[in-house]
């Protein structure tokens, strides 16, 4: 028997990891850390260096691997991310067997919290289809809860709804129906430029949490070249990034006010 724990480690800052992640973490046998290619050794350094933080001696051991990558030029864009999940399901299937082959505690370190928009939670289901497998969830801090702290903003105004949506349909469907406040994850390619941007201020934050942080605010109109440019230059400098933001559009009673 194989149980696997999914660990919420926050945004990359070792201080958002809860004493029950830490805990989880020093039960375990095996620690997964995932590679995922040229350009993005900081995502499995920053795996290593909480590790180090946290574990106690003797500790569990590090198991290092390969992820594969996404087909970006697939078409279908659902059909690539099954694909994609079938492929990282295979190899973890694969890599926990030769970790632990007479069973065990295996944990793997999840970005944010494993619940909001990572599919981690869906791939252990498919390896748990394939051996038989425990799985226990530990959340952790969200890239939205350190956007909104770095900005010291609310995420929603009084008694009012918001949104959480992705990049791609942010750009294919525009502002979402009844809510003023709109927080994009996974956005690859600034989706806010396909809006109008008169009204709408934008909270943006890159690195969220990490010693490394970058924000920008104000009215979109003002900051979204900023944005774009700052983006593209972090991304260059480091081989990834990850960002997110708020928007928020003034409302009619505002503006009657």
């Amino acid at each position: 028997m194989i149980a696997l724990t999914l660990v919420g480690i926050g945004t990359g800052n070792p201080q958002h990891l809860t004493l029950q992640a830490i805990d989880a973490l020093n039960a375990a046998d095996v620690i997964l850390i995932p590679r995922k290619g040229p350009g993005k050794d900081d995502l499995a350094g920053l795996r290593r260096e909480i590790c180090k933080r946290v574990l106690r001696s003797p500790g569990p051991r590090l198991h290092e691997f390969d992820l594969p990558v996404r087909d970006v030029k697939n078409p279908d864009y659902q059909g690539g991310v099954d694909d994609w999940h079938d492929a990282i399901a295979s190899v973890w299937d694969a890599e926990i067997r030769a970790a632990l082959p007479d069973g065990g505690n295996i944990a793997f370190l999840v970005w944010g919290d494993p619940s909001l928009y990572d599919s981690t939670m869906r791939i252990a289901e498919r390896v748990r289809a394939r051996m038989t497998l425990s799985v226990t969830v530990i959340p952790g801090i969200t890239a939205i809860q350190a956007l909104t702290a770095g900005h010291a903003i609310p995420l929603n105004e009084v008694a009012a709804p918001f949104v959480v949506t992705t990049g791609r349909r942010l750009r294919k469907n525009g502002w979402p129906k009844d809510a003023d406040t709109v927080v994009v994850m996974l956005d690859g390619n600034c989706a806010f430029e396909s809006l109008a941007p008169e009204g709408i201020s934008i909270w943006w934050s890159a690195y969220a949490g990490m010693g490394n942080e970058i924000r920008i605010a104000g009215p979109l109109a003002q900051v979204a070249e900023d944005i774009v440019s700052t983006r593209s230059q972090a991304r260059s400098m480091h081989g990834w990034i990850m960002d997110t933001y708020l928007m928020r559009r003034a409302h009619e009673s505002k503006s009657e006010a």
